[in-house]
């Protein structure tokens, strides 16, 4: 199976069985806008986090057909695990913000099946529309710790093509979906997708055009998150050999410490690239490839830094990116367990970098291009082990 395989079934609602009880379902969309008036440039996110729907009903919230949030102080002491869909938005750069608007699943409408829908309110999460509102006054964020949230308001009405997907095969297939088999699972139906639409940000307009929003849209379930994580993902890539813009091109890269059942397989990252049509892909659960990967990423002073070796047989992909902190976010999560076990985990879309491409033949390696790459969709981080839960690492 080529990477570049669109499978809308990946994309449809996961939470049954286990994961049910202790599980969560996101899809994730990222673009860039630009303001009505001045044209400023600007990226954006928006993300739609479900979280264990057969806890819909316990502790005293739960009662009361409202969200369950799991970092509220009595649910922490009386070990309630959340449960609730979280609408998440936000911007990066100048004043970066995480705005959540949470809902109970007695709000909630899910499609069965593909291709997957999520509905609440004034909000709607499908395959080719993306709507919302999430408003957050500063009163309110400074009150509510346990929404994890800044404030500041956002409103958007976006259309969605996905035009080049990231498929990693049989690791998310259905058998192995039926299974529940891996702690986290990831497809990326969008890793190149053109936006169209309006966001509003503090009431600011900002547009956004399918040929400038070098969108992004994916989604990962399952039981626990991992650590370390790592993603970098980007479709505004250009020739640094002729200095055309590559417009049918794509890469993703993400992963850290997948588990399957019991066993962690550390260090292990699943990645490709679409470079004009063709496709090359770094996979470690495709082992008769050759897939191999080296990374080396952590905090640099005043930003984060990522690079990433991967190679196969027929190729290889030298990836370096950096993105300052000061654009960046630390970005918010809470497992379906309760617990919140990142403190920083630093999440940007304005990150920026090379790609260097080759080609490996007996005679050796023959470079297929040497990209810049902008706008990078990008994520660093490591549980907090601060306390010593040294049972995190064997999670």
């Amino acid at each position: 199976m080529d990477a570049n395989t669109h499978d809308i079934a990946r994309d449809a609602f996961m939470l049954a069985g286990a994961f049910a009880r202790q599980g969560y379902d996101w899809w994730w969309h990222s673009f860039t806008a630009h303001h009505a008036v001045t044209g400023q440039e600007r990226q954006f996110f928006v993300e739609f986090f479900l979280v264990n729907p057969a806890l819909a009903h316990e502790g005293e919230q739960g009662k009361r057909g409202l969200p369950v949030l799991g970092q509220l102080p009595e649910n922490k002491v009386a070990g309630v695990r959340p449960s609730y869909l979280m609408v998440k938005a936000g911007t990066w750069g100048k004043d970066a913000r995480q705005l959540h608007r949470f809902f109970s699943w007695d709000d909630v409408e899910v499609g069965a099946g593909a291709p997957f829908y999520v509905a609440v309110d004034d909000c709607i999460c499908c395959e080719t529309d993306l709507i919302g509102r999430v408003e957050v006054t500063p009163e309110q964020a400074s009150a509510h710790p346990e929404w994890m949230s800044d404030a500041g308001s956002m409103l958007w009405d976006l259309r969605l093509q996905k035009d080049i997907a990231f498929n990693v095969g049989y690791g998310a297939s259905a058998p192995m979906r039926a299974a529940e088999a891996f702690q986290m699972y990831w497809h990326a139906e969008g890793m190149k997708t053109r936006f169209s639409g309006t966001v509003a940000l503090d009431g600011q307009t900002y547009e956004v055009e399918p040929d400038t929003s070098y969108g992004y849209a994916d989604k990962n379930w399952g039981s626990d998150f991992t650590s370390p994580w790592v993603w970098l993902a980007s479709s505004r890539l250009t020739s640094m050999n002729t200095g055309k813009r590559l417009e049918g091109s794509a890469f993703d890269i993400g992963g850290g410490r997948p588990k399957v059942g019991p066993v962690a397989l550390d260090r292990k990252l699943l990645g490709a690239m679409v470079y004009e049509g063709q496709t090359y892909e770094f996979n470690f659960s495709k082992p008769w490839t050759g897939s191999q990967t080296r990374f080396d990423c952590g905090e640099a002073g005043d930003q984060i830094v990522w690079h990433v070796e991967q190679s196969t047989f027929d190729a290889c992909m030298i990836t370096d990116v950096t993105c300052k902190k000061e654009d960046m976010l630390l970005i918010n999560y809470e497992a379906p367990d309760g617990a919140k076990r990142y403190s920083r985990l630093w999440n940007g879309g304005n990150g920026v970098g090379t790609v260097r491409l080759y080609q490996k033949s007996r005679d050796g390696l023959t470079l297929v291009d040497h990209i810049r790459a902008e706008s990078v969709g990008c994520e660093w981080g490591e549980y907090d082990l601060s306390k010593g839960d040294v049972s995190l690492l064997t999670r």
